[in-house]
């Protein structure tokens, strides 16, 4: 397999290590979004999160929570989560991860997000809500 994330937990390659626990691995983004932005993977290689089976994904979280109270105290109280999951999505390692990514006071998320939102109308919810039917 030569997955990146992989290499980094197997100490194959370096990287900017900030928590490890026997599920989880956290280290520093080497194409930043902002100072402190953290990758937060599973040990276990999963091309996303939906495919992890449920005993390590609630081992997984757990580290993930733990994590998160280490983060507010030493990086940023306010963050944005996000995964992206699938190549459409943005994903571009295909080791399932979780982005952290601090914000700072006037500095704004909006920096990171350029969301072009559209009003929702009933056509369009009834055929989404449809499918899930």
């Amino acid at each position: 397999m030569d997955c990146v994330f992989c290499k980094i937990i197997n100490k194959e390659i370096p990287a900017y290590i900030v928590y490890e626990d026997e599920y989880s691995i956290a280290f520093l983004d080497i194409n930043p979004i902002n100072k402190g932005h953290i990758l937060f993977v599973p040990k276990k290689h999963y091309e996303r999160l939906s495919n992890m089976d449920l005993e390590y994904s609630k081992k997984f979280y757990e580290s993930f929570q733990k994590f998160l109270k280490i983060f507010e105290e030493k990086i940023s109280k306010d963050y944005n989560i996000i995964v992206n999951n699938g190549k459409n999505a943005g994903q571009a390692v295909f080791h399932a991860h979780i982005h952290i990514i601090p914000q700072y006071e006037n500095e704004g998320y909006k920096k990171l997000f350029n969301w072009n939102t559209h009003k929702l109308n009933e056509e369009e919810a009834k055929e989404i809500l449809e499918k899930f039917k």
